[in-house]
């Protein structure tokens, strides 16, 4: 199986792919396209039809879009429980997951994926606002429904909380004001093994990519690629 992604420290969607395969343990080579450079459309277009990353290549089998990524991986790998095994529970993830997919354009415009530091709070407008405030409804509704016994959305890390992963990144690089009582989950998440190994990757790649940090105040860099640095 080979995963095409884009740079690991700005790329939500390829994020969402590498962390669930690294959370599953499941055998995968890795190839990583750098975004915004001359070759870079031609080079994803070589994995899948769209010329965007990721894309899975199994065999004869190309599988593009983060969320039919993880439905072929789950029935690739049926004993791995990529989603829920109870039925409500499992309903519950794939239309979160879906949600995700779909949504929460506000906060995903205004605060782009960016692992290489963090930034000073303001405020980012109503429609980020919204966006958290159904963020917290309904992680509250999976963690309060389905959740018991275990640290993630639904007890066991599962294909939705991949799905949610670049948004956990979201709040923790723009410091953005949550409900107290979504900490637990962020903490979680952001000490994951599997995201843990990505940002180690992360944190060697040369691409850095200003337009990122247009209009922030930089709090703490955690990382400067070789191209940022003078």
């Amino acid at each position: 199986m080979k995963l095409a992604v884009g740079n690991k420290l700005y790329s939500s969607w390829s994020l969402r792919a590498g962390m669930l395969l690294r959370a599953f343990d499941i055998p995968f080579e890795e190839t990583v396209i750098a975004m915004y450079k001359e070759d870079t459309t031609a080079n994803m277009y070589a994995f899948g039809p769209t010329g965007k990353v990721p894309v899975i290549q199994d065999g004869d089998i190309t599988v593009w879009e983060s969320l039919a990524i993880m439905e072929y991986v789950a029935d690739r790998f049926p004993e791995k429980n990529i989603w829920p095994k109870d039925l409500a529970a499992r309903a519950h993830a794939r239309a979160a997951s879906s949600e995700m997919h779909a949504s929460f354009m506000g906060l995903r415009s205004s605060c782009p994926m960016n692992l290489t530091a963090s930034f000073k709070p303001k405020d980012r407008g109503e429609a980020v606002t919204f966006d958290l405030a159904r963020l917290d409804e309904l992680w509250h509704e999976a963690r309060s429904h389905f959740g018991a016994g275990g640290d993630f959305l639904y007890g066991e890390f599962c294909a939705a909380d991949a799905m949610f992963m670049p948004v956990v990144t979201r709040i923790d690089t723009y410091q953005l004001d949550v409900n107290d009582s979504m900490t637990p989950y962020l903490k979680a998440m952001l000490n994951h093994p599997a995201f843990l190994a990505w940002k180690d990757e992360a944190f060697q790649e040369p691409w850095f990519l200003p337009h990122y940090e247009e209009g922030e105040t930089l709090d703490t860099r955690f990382y400067m690629p070789d191209e940022g640095r003078e």
